[in-house]
């Protein structure tokens, strides 16, 4: 295996660790808000994972135009994940000090803070290294989609054990990550270093990453609403456990790993439009169908088709952003990208969340899923426009 193949099996697994330490919270939620003093409804879920989106958004460009300017990425993964790893293990133990759920929230605002810069760096090494920007996210996008399949599995099977054992799994599973991207070559551009707030300025200065930013924004809407109202939505409507409902999101994780890096090097060659925009319509469609279907075996089938679509639009829509960016400026294009997901995560979250307690689920995933199309028909041509530039050199990235 060469240093790049190697490299980039390295990075995809901390990515894959990020992830995986972030779901195993998600199948048990109602359980684990109860242990930290919350009230154990939707709405309790919902304040427990906006509180770690709202970290993901105001430090995801942050941590990247920090790394563009130092021109340094692998110490500060390894500072985020070790970060991160220390607000699961403070979690687990709040309990033993009856403290009040609040206590609970700020931690996880701390904790997301720091995890935020674990996975946003790791995926920002990715596109530093050679290879093509389809296959780089392509492989970004496996490890997340893999990650979230075995943390919805595992989280949802320890959940049933202890609402708290997935807290000390997660801070594990990130000291891990900060040990294995320890030994991964800083590879960050060497370039001129300029400020954060130079870099920052820059990339506001282009209003074309608003495209993949847009994209990227409801896509992980989807995500967020599938986390929280997803889960309390096949538990409620079909009388499962969290194991079980652990298991039903992985239907829709596995193929959202398994097929980006394909998906990601098919958009390599036939452009980014196809899997962005007819991706996009296909994958709301097959949301509205999740909350359409009668019996717990359809949902679950069409989660798998949920999965298919929405594997062959992520990688491509993260690609359409490295496309844009200069070399040096990369970490906080993508940490841009990042905050515009996290948002998503969160407005999946409160939208979702909120819709599906005052007027129930079936509006909710109407609204989702349609937005997911509204976004493809209303960008249609700016991608097009974007993908056309990308195969004539992409003058669009120019200052």
């Amino acid at each position: 295996m060469d240093a790049t193949r190697r490299e980039r099996v390295t990075l995809a697994l901390a990515v894959w660790g990020v992830l995986i330490s972030q779901v195993l919270l998600y199948p048990g939620v109602a359980d684990l808000v109860s242990a930290l003093g919350g009230s154990g409804d939707i709405a309790a879920g919902m304040l427990f994972l906006v509180a770690e989106f709202a970290a993901f958004v105001a430090f995801a460009s942050v941590w990247g135009a920090a790394s563009d300017a130092l021109g340094r990425r692998t110490s500060l993964i390894v500072l985020g994940a070790l970060g991160g790893a220390a607000s699961y293990l403070v979690l687990a133990v709040l309990p033993t000090l009856t403290t009040s759920f609040g206590v609970a929230l700020v931690v996880r605002l701390f904790g997301g803070a720091m995890t935020i810069g674990a996975f946003s760096l790791s995926i920002t090494m990715l596109a530093d290294l050679a290879g093509g920007n389809g296959r780089n996210m392509g492989a970004a996008g496996i490890a997340i989609g893999l990650g979230a399949a075995i943390g919805s599995v595992v989280g949802g099977r320890l959940s049933t054990l202890d609402p708290l054992a997935p807290l000390y799994a997660a801070g594990a599973v990130l000291v891990g990550v900060a040990i294995l991207v320890a030994t991964v070559p800083d590879r960050a551009p060497d370039t001129v270093r300029v400020s954060i707030s130079t870099v920052l300025r820059k990339l506001v200065a282009r209003p074309v990453f608003g495209i993949p930013y847009a994209f990227g924004f409801i896509d992980r809407m989807t995500a967020g609403f599938f986390a929280l109202v997803g889960v309390f939505y096949f538990r409620e409507t079909f009388g499962v456990d969290a194991a079980t409902a652990g298991a039903v999101l992985a239907l829709f994780f596995v193929p959202f790993a398994v097929l980006q890096y394909p998906f990601g090097s098919l958009s390599d060659r036939i452009g980014r439009f196809t899997p962005v925009v007819v991706g996009s319509i296909s994958y709301g469609i097959a949301i509205v169908a999740v909350g359409l279907a009668p019996t717990l075996e359809l949902a679950a089938g069409l989660m798998v088709v949920v999965g298919v679509f929405g594997a062959l639009v992520a990688p491509a829509t993260m690609a359409l952003v490295t496309d844009l960016a200069p070399a040096g400026e990369r970490g906080a294009a993508l940490g841009g990208f990042n905050v515009f997901g996290s948002l998503g995560f969160l407005t999946g979250f409160i939208v979702g969340g909120v819709v599906a307690d005052v007027v129930g689920y079936l509006p909710s995933f109407l609204v989702v899923g349609f937005a997911e199309v509204a976004i493809a028909l209303v960008a249609l041509r700016a991608v097009k426009r974007l993908d056309s530039s990308r195969e004539t050199q992409t003058p669009l990235s120019a200052d």
